[in-house]
């Protein structure tokens, strides 16, 4: 496992070394994914945590494994853009998990067309454990100084993704808003986002986000579950999420 980890940094140092630095905006929201993609040969590097605050653990005080990200640009054309990426997520005895996204950029397409993007991710590597195997799709688009208004459907593993009746609840909309708060400062970013369903994903989360940097940011949001029932799910949570582009 050292070996792995070691590999990627040494993948992430080259590729720093060889194409220089990039502006690229967050793929994802809070919880669900965004309408950007990674531009190509940008690595993104994403440090997601998720945990109560102030609560012992026998009032439900837990936290959700550290997730570790590593998202590349793969593709960027006129037209069409793709990226894909790895999940590390410890301690857990099944760590990695995989993504892939392909879209287009607002107006590409024409002028008025939204972002139109397809993708999956939680690709788990054990069977009926960790192979979530999340599909779905999203359009977005940016209605001026109002902000972006993302929507769209996702599917998954229905033996997974259960209610706490142990029926399949495996489907759900996708919904965010987002703005750049530039009345305050531009490096200040809102966001809010909510995932359909009455099972270990589904939930609602918003935060703020402030960027150091062309490639620092980080983000301080809270986090509800739909079920708060279900193993694997449970009280509000903070998150704090760090990101780092090359």
């Amino acid at each position: 496992m050292k070996k792995i980890y070691l590999a990627v940094l040494a993948i992430m140092a080259l590729t720093c070394y060889t194409r220089g630095s990039a502006y690229a905006t967050p793929s994802s929201q809070v919880w669900i994914p965004s309408a950007d993609i990674q531009p190509f040969a940008t690595v993104h590097l994403g440090v997601d945590n998720y945990t109560t605050f102030f609560k012992n653990k026998k009032d439900g005080g837990h936290m959700t494994p550290v997730d570790v990200g590593i998202t590349l640009g793969a593709l960027e054309t006129n037209f069409v853009d793709a990226e894909i990426g790895v999940d590390i997520k410890e301690s857990t005895d099944d760590p990695f998990y995989f993504n892939a996204k392909l879209g287009t950029k607002e107006d590409s397409l024409g002028k008025y067309f939204p972002a139109f993007i397809i993708g999956g991710y939680n690709f788990g590597t054990k069977a009926e454990t960790t192979n979530l195997n999340i599909l779905y799709m999203e359009i977005a688009k940016t209605l001026g100084s109002f902000g972006r208004l993302t929507a769209g459907y996702y599917v998954g593993n229905d033996k997974l993704l259960i209610n706490t009746k142990g029926q399949k609840e495996n489907d759900g909309v996708l919904l965010s808003y987002d703005r750049t708060m530039a009345e305050i400062s531009p490096k200040l970013w809102l966001v809010m986002d909510y995932m359909g369903g009455y099972n270990v994903l589904g939930a609602a989360s918003f935060g703020l986000s402030w960027r150091f940097s062309p490639q620092v940011s980080a983000l301080l949001g809270y986090h509800i579950f739909n079920e708060p029932k279900l193993p694997g799910t449970g009280e509000n949570m903070v998150t704090i999420q760090f990101d780092l582009d090359f």
